[in-house]
């Protein structure tokens, strides 16, 4: 109980902070231009966020060392920034591959190096190890992790870097020592890199009136096939999508595609929430039967709920397969009730940690602004900011076994 307080007086501030942060003027007071905001340097042997790097605040746990044999090699992409000086001692090139996401971030601090001190630029003195240069659960295997200085070799500049790369969006930032910053990103496939949960842009739900609508169509306020309990059990019903809790239509994922029996198939992220059941898959669904897990963790033979239409109960279905494939989209719909029928399978809203139930109670104060304030209208692109808030208060206050691993720090290294 002290944890759903704690949890409810958080949220209940980010319902009262919520006209401020959303509201961009005009108006009394949101139209004056903010200062300037001052940049603090880290110290020696100072890292940010203050947790450790393989955590869900920070980079995440490791996905295993990538060589240039391996698979997942193609995950690398060169960086050839002729604003950043790359050391290349070992003249393989092998510092210029990263990660999209790290590249991402190198590319923008690369900007305010040069706007920070003109005539500097930023110079990356390791990326990527194929050489076993560093400890065995060192991001550098990944491509997830640069360690930095400026060209200049200023060492007096090194606690303003280090602010830099924070303020550039680097992960986790760690002041490492007199020689250098290190920086680190999340993965391509972590939960917390893609903000949890999502569908792809094709995924179908179904409307009100019986047409069926892309998920890169759907708009908040539209009605959409959901179930009534949220547990997945009971009655279909027409539910208002209130909020995109991640909209990003041109992202590129991973993404599981569950095949079923009944011959729907339903794709989505790892960490997204799904309801299932074990042993006999056939007949309607009872409450006691189901509980929500990651899509990674869905196994063949166990059963989803299908949906049949409004007014009806959803059966189950067994899964008879699953697969692996890249789509296009990230797409997590939050409907009044939690729950949604995404290509005749009912699915969370919710994702990241495996609690539906709680995540459901979190997110009631944007249910309450919702209805406060009325629809929100066409939603910009990215990561909706309550969930970021969630996130960010979850990871600090949770049992770190109740958020999917891929977001967690390798309890084995």
């Amino acid at each position: 109980m002290r944890l759903l307080a704690l949890l409810g007086l958080l949220a209940s501030c980010a319902l009262l902070l919520a006209p401020a942060a959303q509201a961009c003027g005009p108006g009394r007071g949101y139209g004056k231009r903010r200062p300037p905001k001052k940049l603090t340097p880290l110290s020696l042997k100072q890292f940010s966020p203050n947790v450790a790097e393989k955590t869900l605040g920070a980079s995440g746990r490791l996905e295993g060392k990538i060589t240039r044999n391996s698979e997942r090699f193609k995950e690398l992409t060169p960086n050839y920034n002729p604003d950043i000086i790359f050391k290349d001692e070992e003249n393989t090139g092998a510092d210029r591959l990263m990660t999209q996401r790290c590249k991402d971030k190198l590319n923008s601090l690369a900007i305010s190096v040069m706007n920070m001190w003109p005539g500097v630029k930023l110079r990356v003195t390791e990326g990527w190890d194929e050489d076993g240069n560093h400890f065995d659960d060192s991001l550098h295997y990944e491509g997830r992790a640069v360690d930095i200085t400026t060209s200049d070799r200023d060492r007096n500049k090194y606690g303003m870097l280090a602010r830099l790369a924070v303020e550039a969006g680097f992960d986790w930032v760690y002041y490492e020592s007199k020689a250098h910053v290190h920086c680190s990103v999340k993965s391509e496939h972590s939960v917390a890199a893609k903000t949890g949960g999502c569908f792809p842009g094709g995924a179908l739900v179904t409307l009100e009136d019986g047409s069926r609508k892309t998920m890169r169509e759907l708009q908040p306020g539209e009605r959409v096939l959901a179930s009534l309990q949220s547990d997945g059990s009971g009655q279909l019903l027409y539910s208002e999508v209130i909020a995109f809790l991640d909209r990003s239509p041109a992202a590129r994922q991973q993404f599981y595609t569950l095949v079923t029996d009944s011959g729907a198939m339903l794709s989505l992220t790892a960490a997204h929430l799904v309801f299932v059941a074990k042993g006999n898959c056939s007949g309607p669904v009872a409450s006691s039967q189901l509980q929500t897990v990651f899509a990674s963790q869905v196994q063949p033979g166990q059963c989803v709920v299908w949906a049949r239409g409004a007014g009806q109960e959803g059966h189950l279905s067994q899964v008879s397969r699953i697969k692996m494939k890249e789509d296009t989209g990230l797409f997590a719909p939050l409907t009044r009730h939690g729950t949604v029928v995404v290509n005749d399978i009912v699915s969370s809203c919710y994702a990241a940690t495996d609690r539906h139930r709680l995540a459901h109670w979190a997110f009631g104060p944007l249910r309450a602004l919702h209805n406060w304030g009325g629809p929100m209208g066409h939603q910009a692109e990215g990561v909706h900011w309550y969930p970021s808030l969630l996130h960010w208060v979850g990871s600090r206050i949770l049992n770190p076994k109740h958020f999917h691993p891929w977001g967690m720090m390798d309890m084995d290294t």
